[in-house]
């Protein structure tokens, strides 16, 4: 199990690839991160959307319960986001909670409103400093940091400064929400590099597949809500220990199993890519996949051995130890 801490030996990377992963989440660990975690979670109206579908989710099933007693994930919501323009006033907000001893906090999150579109390197910079140093004031907490939405009106700004978000937290082993990520895609990972936060793409996919419908979704569609729900739970089971790659070596023969579903295809080469040059979240495949047979560690080089194996030569892949 991850510690429950802000201290990490990898970065946790929930991005839209979180999404497709959901289902595949063991009931087992929701329930231990709703045993585990106490969280603190300051937003506006966009970071709502990450609480509207989590109710979404529960409408669907019991599993998914927050704030509902005992058994139930404890999620304390604060009415403020991160601002604008090095804003700082969340930072005495956060200490006030977490210095409060009727408080028990173990996560603190806060969300972006407009605040990425209306910032500057500089800007940016504040609020990871900011952030990283809470994390050394309080290590028994986790802290998870975002990007922010999507923005019709800046889109060069938000690419630019969310990269620098990203950026650090992949580079400094944090975890991050990875909000814009997550609306930049949909289910069957297409990229739409011009989307706003109203998911033009949302509306295009529910028109020809079922969709669960919601009270609001704000600013944008409720797919999108829906969609960051599942990734605020694919974080949660994640840092209560899914996905640890202690041991995971099952037994395989003779493939390369990264997304762990008995079925080496084209999501396997998607997995090892979003290992090596995207999330960098480690792989239980990583003992097998050396698929280039050289020894080293997994890299460009074994990917395009993957893409070989299943695709042209046929061959079998190199058994697992």
């Amino acid at each position: 199990m991850m510690p429950v801490g802000g201290i990490h030996s990898q970065p946790v990377h929930v991005s839209h690839q979180a999404t497709a992963e959901f289902a595949t989440i063991p009931a087992d660990y929701i329930t231990q991160a709703k045993n585990t975690y106490r969280i603190f979670y300051g937003h506006s109206s966009h970071g709502a959307q990450l609480v509207q579908g989590m109710g979404m989710l529960l409408a669907e099933n019991p599993l998914y319960a927050y704030n509902n007693g005992a058994g139930t994930l404890a999620l304390t919501e604060y009415a403020g986001d991160l601002g604008s323009w090095g804003d700082t006033s969340w930072v005495p907000v956060t200490r006030q909670q977490l210095d409060n001893p009727e408080n028990d906090f173990n996560m603190v999150i806060w969300a972006w409103c407009g605040g990425v579109a209306n910032n500057n390197e500089a800007g940016i910079n504040v609020y990871l400093n900011a952030m990283t140093q809470l994390e050394q004031t309080y290590p028994a907490v986790t802290f998870v940091y975002m990007t922010g939405p999507l923005d019709r009106w800046a889109p060069v700004t938000v690419r630019r400064n969310n990269q620098f978000i990203r950026d650090y937290c992949l580079a400094n082993d944090k975890v991050l929400y990875d909000f814009a990520d997550i609306e930049s895609y949909d289910p069957e990972g297409v990229y739409y590099p011009d989307e706003t936060d109203s998911c033009g793409w949302c509306y295009e996919w529910c028109a020809v597949h079922e969709c669960p419908g919601c009270p609001s979704c704000a600013h944008s569609h409720c797919f999108n809500c829906y969609q960051k729900g599942k990734a605020f739970w694919w974080m949660l089971a994640t840092l209560a220990g899914w996905n640890d790659t202690t041991g995971c070596c099952t037994g395989l023969t003779g493939n390369v199993d990264c997304s762990e579903d008995e079925n080496p295809d084209i999501s396997d080469i998607s997995r090892l890519i979003d290992h090596l040059y995207i999330s960098r979240r480690a792989l239980c495949c990583l003992a097998e996949a050396d698929c280039d047979t050289s020894g080293g560690p997994p890299d460009i080089s074994d990917i395009t051995a993957l893409i070989n194996l299943l695709y042209i030569s046929h061959e079998s892949l190199p058994a697992c130890p």
